[in-house]
């Protein structure tokens, strides 16, 4: 069984910038997420992302990855986000 995304990516220049955001995405660094539509999300990296191929709509197969982040206020939210959405990331100090 295949998995599908919303948006793929084909273009290795947009492969390589998703691929660049993976070293700042380890797991249990706390984290500001600000996504492509000026949403911004504060959390812990629970594990971090792999780029991995996926199908669109129409079958058409590229690269996408999925980032799940335990909200920093409420760790029991979860938040799941494409790579693609995310427009930048601020590495947060530990939580004492």
């Amino acid at each position: 069984m295949s998995r599908y995304a919303p948006t793929i990516h084909t273009d290795p220049a947009r492969i390589a910038a998703l691929e660049a955001l993976l070293p700042q995405l380890r797991g249990q660094t706390h984290v500001e997420i600000t996504l492509d539509d000026g949403t911004r999300l504060l959390g812990t990296v629970a594990v971090q992302p792999t780029l991995q191929q996926y199908r669109d709509a129409e079958e058409n197969e590229g690269s996408n990855g999925q980032l799940r982040l335990d909200d920093l206020d409420t760790p029991v939210q979860q938040h799941l986000v494409w790579l693609d959405r995310i427009a930048s990331i601020r590495q947060l100090p530990p939580v004492e």
